[in-house]
């Protein structure tokens, strides 16, 4: 039989159109696992083998694959299904966290011969990981195990694989987009390319004249309301000030129109074909302006919205002072004062932001919208949708699939609103998919932060005063941008025991793409100021940076201060800094003089440490509800609604029901991340996958154990204190009854074995990080490399060292791209300049380091069996442990993030000309 191409063995005759990649072209066909991530082939998520070689799908045209042999990840796998050696070794390593740029990883690597086998950097340049700091990518390479099948009940501790290992590895594990829903329908977005403008007129009959369109919407289609993009358990932390579409735009890249349309391409011309006559409006793009007298208005809305103060574009402040900073620093004998600047940095996940939205009837026959969405919390956002729309809550349905990766950039609704209206005026399927350029304009950023700090201490190293003013800016929206000013101010300072304390923060808006929730939220930022500050005041007082910091940090039991107010719930109940300190310390004992390091003649070396502090969870409450039950087969089932992007929060689920139960984690299954499933959870941010909804699943399956118990205790006529649960029975006093015979009688019985927990989410404890660096910089170029990276981790009790680890080098790896590269350029118009990832700078295979990474020895009296969180705060020491050993190294104090190569040979270059001149 004559095919056009041939994909893992099976022939396809039909031609691809006209222009078609291959990557679109294998999709369509449900091969699920080439996965969209550049659309440029920077990204290598699409690798696939063409004849047995690995190209780049997004960019091999589909017509140069006729009469080849195609194989995708789904074809790795023997025709009887055995893995593939590649596939086997990742699976073992779990090599992966998200997983979405897995199976390019796996494709890549199985074409590798021996000799490229033997330089990894130079192999994997056309391959990206965000998650994961590519240890386990190495070791997954190298054949190194790292899963293990640990004994019933003893899981916790213990290494067991992501329960979806298998699908990853595979190809067949389903994110948002990798569903086929007949009659789909297709969105494209109308973005502004004004700063600022009023919209005049909008004419879309040219639009609506493009062959399989089928809807334009534009502001006059929108509701009224206002609202956040922000997702919050109370969403008056946020200010309402954005409209589905508005008449008035207020960046560049803000969304006009909304085009549905058969195809993409039809939805694209549609868009095109649109016509939008605008008032250009004045527009600010620096917060500081934005606060002066005069500015621009951006939001001239009322009280109502919760504004602080939109006269002068402030969105929310905070303004306090403990004791008298005045008095401090007439105490001092030192006193150092400087202003720091952070860049916008981008999540860069490799899965887009982007939904699909259906009609279906739920169990009674009642009609109702399903929302599939890459989102990090469905619950929010289903709540969302219904205050937007006046819905009921049963009139919604939001689910997740596997999520490629968050950060923070998916605990927003930039598009489902968008989706779920289309939907309701078409009564049809439809989709959005965001390409990489718009995540760049469209989605969210990290906050830009200048950061202004003033601090003073005695001649023995004691802090007598410390002061910040922080300027924040949000962008166009204030999504976010309170509270991560408030947060940024709080532990960030609170760590530090000081007698006088003062800060004044303001989150601003300005017009360019707004910010919002980002890894850390706000303490990267500040924390970056503050210890490269600690760091200068050892110097001035001639003491050791970590001897400073420990004569100044707060301890077991002491309250944790800061101006901008005590949050009540939140305490040291477990407390890992000493030792985290002394890591730092062992690190330079064992590594300071460098031995084993090949440092060329002439560089300049240095080391640096930071440290930080951080809540394990968000304030006014994270709630969390599961369920766990026995099944008919003997086995459990665990509801809850998290959602998995990488952050191992299955794992660590499965890990404490197993422990509960007497059981092990392949005789539990999970359902998750659909608002079918369990009655509400707040969702996966703030790290409170573990501490939040780890305490819901414990709870439920401690109280499923004592049930279980207990009725087994009835049936076989003992007493429930001589019964033990085993992996698929009960034994009481010699006698026994199996899981299956239990669920039958309780079914008999008219009974379920099944069990509720909640937690809600306070009170909260805190989790303490440290780093250290030693580097080498080429005074000639600049060039920086990074000889030695050392973390230590206060996790509490560590449910499972592999996945806390992969947590750890991951966050080190994108914080290491923050402070390196990463930079969301604006120009002076506010628009996006960097908006694909050849021309922002993300960190590859060649460019992270192994970071030796130890927990410490601590175990939580708040958190589920003694654990804390650690998604976010790996990232917060890393910036100013970099910079003080770059202090150390130059001499210079660089204030300004990223520390690019060019940054650091212009500081490095005028250093030597004014030593010269001297």
């Amino acid at each position: 039989m004559s095919y056009a191409i041939q994909v893992n063995g099976q022939p396809f005759e039909d031609e691809p159109r006209a222009g078609q990649c291959l990557r679109t072209y294998l999709r369509e066909r449900g091969w699920f696992g080439v996965k969209k991530g550049c659309d440029a082939g920077d990204c290598g998520a699409c690798t696939v083998h063409v004849d047995g070689e690995p190209v780049h799908s997004c960019v091999y045209p589909a017509v140069r694959a006729t009469g080849r042999a195609v194989t995708t990840v789904e074809g790795l796998a023997d025709v009887e299904g055995e893995l593939h050696p590649v596939q086997q070794r990742f699976l073992d390593a779990q090599g992966f966290q998200c997983g979405f740029c897995t199976a390019g990883y796996l494709m890549t690597t199985a074409a590798l011969d021996e000799e490229q086998l033997g330089d990894l950097p130079r192999a994997f340049k056309g391959n990206i990981c965000r998650c994961t700091g590519y240890r386990a990518i190495e070791d997954a390479v190298r054949g190194v195990r790292h899963t293990e099948d640990p004994a019933a009940g003893r899981a916790v501790g213990r290494n067991p694989g992501a329960p979806a290992g298998p699908l990853v590895v595979t190809g067949t594990a389903r994110y948002t987009f990798d569903v086929d829903v007949p009659g789909l329908l297709h969105m494209k977005l109308l973005r502004s390319p004004h700063p600022h403008a009023r919209i005049v007129s909008i004419d879309t009959s040219a639009a609506l004249r493009v062959p399989g369109v089928r809807l334009v919407l534009t502001h006059h289609d929108a509701p009224e309301r206002l609202y956040s993009t922000a997702r919050h358990e109370h969403p008056t932390e946020d200010p309402d000030d954005t409209r589905l579409l508005d008449d008035t735009v207020r960046y560049v890249g803000q969304r006009v129109a909304a085009v549905v349309a058969d195809s993409e391409g039809a939805a694209e011309e549609g868009c095109r074909r649109v016509e939008v006559v605008y008032e250009p409006l004045p527009y600010v793009t620096d917060p500081e302006e934005a606060m002066a007298s005069g500015a621009p208005v951006i939001h001239d809305k009322g009280p109502e919205s919760r504004i602080a103060r939109p006269e002068n574009n402030v969105v929310g402040e905070v303004h306090g002072e403990i004791g008298s900073v005045e008095d401090g620093f007439a105490e001092a004998d030192v006193v150092y004062e400087e202003t720091f600047r952070t860049q916008r940095v981008q999540h860069a996940s490799l899965e887009t932001h982007g939904a699909l939205a259906w009609y279906e009837h739920d169990e009674d026959g009642q009609e109702r919208l399903t929302v599939r969405s890459s989102t990090q919390t469905p619950f929010l956002t289903r709540r969302a949708l219904c205050a937007l729309f006046d819905l009921e809550l049963k009139q919604v349905r939001v689910l997740a699939g596997r999520v490629g990766g968050g950060f923070g950039g998916k605990q927003e609704m930039i598009v489902e609103d968008i989706v779920a209206l289309a939907v309701m005026r078409l009564r049809r399927p439809v989709k959005l998919e965001y390409t990489r350029p718009e995540q760049f304009y469209g989605a969210t950023t990290r906050h830009p932060f200048i950061i202004r700090v003033r601090a003073g201490a005695r001649a023995d190293g004691t802090l007598t005063a410390l002061q910040l003013r922080v300027v924040s800016n949000t962008g166009a929206y204030g999504n976010h941008g309170p509270a991560v000013m408030f947060h940024s101010v709080g532990e960030s300072m609170a760590v530090y025991r000081a007698p006088h304390k003062k800060v004044d923060a303001f989150s601003v808006y300005t017009n360019g793409v707004p910010a919002g929730a980002f890894r850390g939220y706000g303490l990267g930022q500040v924390v970056f100021a503050v210890e490269s500050v600690m760091d200068e005041l050892a110097r001035l007082t001639g003491i050791d940076p970590l001897v400073f910091r420990e004569r100044n940090i707060i301890g077991p039991g002491e309250p944790m201060l800061s101006p901008g107010g005590e949050e009540e719930d939140l305490e040291i109940a477990s407390y890992g800094l000493d030792q985290c300190l002394q890591v730092v310390r062992d690190a330079i004992r064992r590594y300071g003089d460098g031995p084993g390091d090949d440092v060329p003649e002439g560089w300049l070396v240095g080391q640096g440490a930071g440290m930080s502090m951080i809540a394990t969870g968000p304030p006014g409450g994270h709630f969390a509800d599961a369920t766990v039950k026995l099944l008919q087969d003997g086995t459990y089932d665990i509801a809850v609604g998290t959602a998995e992007f990488g952050n191992g929060t299955t794992t660590v689920h499965q890990q404490i029901t197993a422990g509960a139960l007497s059981t092990t984690v392949d005789r539990i299954v999970i359902r998750q991340s659909d608002t079918d499933v369990v009655r509400h959870d707040t969702g996966a941010f703030g790290s409170a996958g573990t501490v939040v909804a780890g305490k819901a699943v414990m709870k439920a399956a401690d109280a499923l154990a004592v049930q279980i118990l207990d009725f087994a205790a009835g049936q076989l006529g003992a007493a429930p204190g001589d019964c033990r649960l085993t992996v698929d029975a009960v034994e009481c006093a010699g006698r026994e009854i199996s899981l299956k015979e239990l669920f039958q009688a309780a079914r008999s019985a008219g009974r379920e074995l099944s069990a509720d927990g909640h937690w809600g989410g306070s009170p909260r404890s805190v989790a303490f990080n440290a780093q250290w660096f030693r580097l080498a910089v080429d005074p000639g170029t600049g060039e920086i490399r990074i000889l030695r990276s050392v973390h230590a981790a206060d996790a509490g009790k560590v449910m499972n060292p592999m996945q806390c680890r992969g947590q750890v080098e991951g966050g080190v790896a994108q914080a290491l791209g923050a402070t390196l590269f990463e930079n969301v350029r604006l120009d002076e118009r506010g628009e996006v300049t960097t908006a694909a990832f050849r021309r922002y700078r993300l960190p590859q295979y060649a460019d992270v380091p192994r970071t030796e990474v130890h927990f410490m020895e601590t175990s939580d009296a708040i958190g589920p069996l003694g654990a804390k969180s650690m998604s976010e705060s790996p990232f917060n020491p890393v910036a100013p442990a970099f910079a003080n050993a770059l202090r150390d190294a130059t001499g210079i104090r660089f204030t300004e993030l990223p520390l690019t190569r060019d940054r650091v040979w212009l500081a490095l270059d005028e250093a030597s000309r004014k030593s010269q001149v001297r």
